[in-house]
């Protein structure tokens, strides 16, 4: 493992101004001016920002277009065919477009290609399932953006097609009747950062508005909340509201499917956070489509009876695990070639394939892989000659671009700056992996591989008060964009000596300035060797708030420690 590099964010005048101005702590204030939101009003906004904050939908371009078609197909009954991805932002944007539709009277109908029979987006084929169910308007959600053939099919065939899609368009664009994707820059919309469901939202939003029924825009949250976590979205500016408000509306469930996969989490009657959405309920939505059963995650929104969401909730979990065990196997293979090869050393990319991997799991390996090394990775799974492959990447290589450069190489491709798929024949995998290679040594460095560690403020532990914490909870939720702060604490004296706990993580009594906290590491139980009572040690850390026999305890999560 790779010795982190700590960069301590330095003091800005300003914060100063700002605290004042607003009644704010100096080191929140701080904070907010390292995630570059200084000005007044935009701090104010961010804090206490409320959904009246929310843009014009029509902002966007298309919309106009696309609601005015819409509304002309519910009046005359046509079918609207809703096409999806099977994905947790896919899956949902295909529930809430499909609810909302039906409650303005729409005759709907829906399909999500099977990602392991079928892959990933609108395929020109597809254009015959929406032929025999005699639909005459198509919308796309969280995919779409490349369907160029598809749609230029449909127009023949007298079927007007919508797209929404958050994803970076290919060469040209389809000749859609409209399409609302706020990456564009044509987009015009001032928000750059939804996910597929926030997308799908600003078109229920124009919808609900135009129709006098903007009262029921708040419902749709708790699923738009799940989706843009999960999906890792940017959590400012509308993400930030979606979330802020749809965590709050998940604390009171009334659909029968989600408060069934809420107590399967464990999470009823409790306050849900972005963590219980990203690691509990994100991944029991996630696991039907990345097992080829999608319509099971999709049904369970719909399902009426108790009887019927319990037994899909339970399944739901079961495939969950089923999906835990192979991403285990899979990753165990992976660090065994990895560190037996040497690899990480050889390449600045790393890239594995097998013919036994799964193709719905490689990309949460890949994740994790790339936060053990530090590295930008891809991993194929092998399968009837084609090679189907899953990246993630650090933010120092965007992997799309490295995809871009060497497209002659792949069948097909897609993605974000640190997320992609793609797709090609195995017989050519060994001249893509030479020209890749190339790309990522022109670009990378040695130093882009320390894991650098942003400090937002030094703290003393006689900081850590009530006062403190309230003004901290004001900067939640936290995620993409708006990470959880960090805080440097010097000259902390370990005052017990350090336990490892369960063989995986550390466990310290710290001391300074007359005040103690218990300090985690997580996923380093070498913290505990290395350290003994006594020490003095400098400690990188955020707060943690944990629940232990119905008490709330706050916690200090180590990032790193440097021992005195």
């Amino acid at each position: 493992m790779r010795e982190s590099v700590w960069v301590l964010r330095p003091e800005n005048e300003n914060a100063k101004t700002l605290a004042k101005e607003l009644g704010i702590l100096l080191e929140i204030a701080q904070i907010l001016i390292n995630r570059n939101i200084g000005d007044a009003q935009d701090v104010q906004q961010f804090l206490f920002g409320t959904l009246e904050n929310l843009h014009d939908p029509f902002l966007m371009k298309g919309m106009q277009e696309a609601t005015d078609r819409i509304k002309q197909a519910i009046s005359n009954g046509e079918r609207i065919f809703i096409f999806g991805d099977y994905d947790v932002d896919g899956i949902l944007s295909v529930v809430v477009l499909t609810k909302a539709l039906q409650s303005l009277g729409a005759d709907v109908e829906y399909f999500i290609p099977d990602r392991l029979k079928q892959g990933y987006g609108i395929k020109e084929r597809y254009l015959e399932n929406v032929l025999a169910r005699e639909s005459s308007l198509v919308i796309s959600v969280d995919c779409g953006i490349k369907a160029v053939d598809f749609v230029n099919r449909a127009k023949e065939n007298g079927v007007d097609v919508i797209i929404t899609d958050h994803h970076q368009p290919g060469s040209s664009l389809p000749a859609a009747h409209a399409v609302l994707n706020p990456v564009l820059g044509s987009s015009g919309y001032p928000d750059r950062n939804l996910a597929g469901i926030g997308v799908v939202f600003k078109l229920i939003q124009a919808l609900l508005e135009s129709e006098g029924k903007a009262s029921q825009l708040p419902h749709y949250l708790k699923l738009v909340s799940i989706g843009t976590i999960v999906d890792v979205a940017t959590l400012k500016g509308e993400n930030r509201l979606f979330v802020k408000f749809g965590l709050e509306q998940l604390e009171d469930v009334n659909n029968i499917g989600l408060k069934s996969l809420m107590e399967v989490c464990g999470l009823s009657g409790k306050k849900i956070t972005v963590g219980d959405v990203g690691f509990r309920i994100g991944p029991r939505i996630n696991a039907a489509g990345r097992l080829g059963l999608t319509d099971l995650a999709v049904q369970l929104f719909f399902s009426k009876t108790v009887e019927k969401t319990e037994e899909a909730v339970r399944q739901l979990d079961k495939l969950n695990t089923e999906r835990q065990k192979i991403e285990r196997k899979i990753f165990q293979q992976s660090m065994r070639q990895i560190e037996e090869k040497k690899l990480h050393e050889k390449y600045k990319l790393l890239i594995l394939g097998c013919e036994e991997w799964h193709r719905g799991v490689i990309g949460i390996v890949a994740s994790k892989l790339k936060d053990a090394f530090h590295q930008p990775i891809l991993l194929f799974s092998y399968r009837d000659e084609k090679a189907s492959g899953s990246g993630r990447s650090i933010k120092e290589f965007p992997l799309i671009d490295c995809l871009d450069e060497n497209k002659q190489y792949l069948l097909t491709y897609g993605g974000h700056v640190l997320a992609v798929g793609c797709e090609l024949m195995r017989d050519r995998m060994d001249a893509f992996k030479k020209a890749v290679n190339v790309f990522s040594d022109s670009k990378l460095t040695e130093d882009d591989f320390k894991k650098k560690i942003h400090i937002d403020a030094k703290l003393s532990f006689d900081t850590i008060g009530v006062r403190f914490l309230d003004n901290l909870q004001l900067l939640s939720p936290f995620g993409v964009g708006n990470p959880k702060p960090i805080f440097l604490t010097e000259m902390a004296e370990v005052v017990a000596e350090p336990k490892t706990i369960n063989g995986k993580h550390s466990k310290f009594i710290l001391k300074q300035n007359g005040k103690m906290f218990e300090a985690l590491g997580w996923g380093r139980s070498d913290w505990a060797e290395k350290a003994q009572r006594g020490d003095l040690i400098d400690l990188v850390y955020s707060l943690q708030f944990s629940h232990y026999l119905g008490e709330e305890r706050l916690n200090l999560s180590l990032e790193d420690i440097k021992i005195r």
